[in-house]
């Protein structure tokens, strides 16, 4: 496959790839838990560790994560002149994978995940230091306050500090933003719950 032909193809194959609903499946294949009706409903890799176990859990974020960075990372190595209308096919590219992963083509648009694993395998690709700090960040608020949706609200609102100190790219920056505002709106009932005092612990 030429360089174009793959320029031209990524942004299908990174919604395609980005739809896979790891969640789902892995649920399926290995739990005899129905995800869509358990827990909070969700198929991301919180709810599947609440309800199927964390080894299914760890798997989902695994998973999600991939669907993230390897689009991401393909992009860039398809572009390799460096610049901003590189920068800007990455973003693309990684915009596309969120959007696969928040609305599946393969649930029909409906049922995805709140988009914190596979923005963070965006990151990855983008800025692998950044993503350091951010994981830093969840992992110190996810410590002290033992909520996962708070730690993913802190890590999404650092996300563009974190991202123009590291790259200082207005475009990874942007998407940073974008990402963050698209976990905060997914995260609109945690963000209930903790106000009320009854979002409940990770462990």
């Amino acid at each position: 496959m030429s360089r174009d032909v793959g320029l031209l193809l990524l942004p299908l194959l990174a919604f395609l790839t980005g739809s896979i609903p790891w969640g789902m499946l892995l649920t399926r294949a290995f739990s005899p838990v129905k995800i869509t009706r358990a827990g909070s409903g969700n198929i991301g890799a919180t709810n599947v560790s609440r309800t199927a176990g964390r080894f299914l859990g760890l798997l989902t974020l695994l998973g999600d994560t991939a669907k993230g960075a390897l689009p991401v990372a393909f992009a860039g190595r398809l572009f390799e002149t460096p610049g901003p209308w590189r920068e800007t096919y990455m973003v693309c590219i990684a915009l596309l994978a969120v959007f696969g992963h928040l609305f599946p083509l393969f649930t029909r648009f409906k049922g995805g995940g709140k988009g914190v694993a596979t923005v963070a395998g965006c990151f990855g690709a983008l800025s692998p230091p950044a993503l350091l700090i951010l994981v830093m960040v969840f992992a110190m608020t996810l410590c002290y306050f033992n909520r996962v949706s708070l730690a993913s609200l802190a890590a999404a609102f650092s996300g563009p500090a974190v991202i123009w100190e590291a790259t200082h790219s207005p475009v990874f920056t942007g998407f940073a933003a974008l990402s963050g505002a698209l976990i905060w709106i997914r995260h609109k009932d945690n963000l209930r719950r903790l106000i009320k005092g009854v979002e409940p612990p990770f462990l």
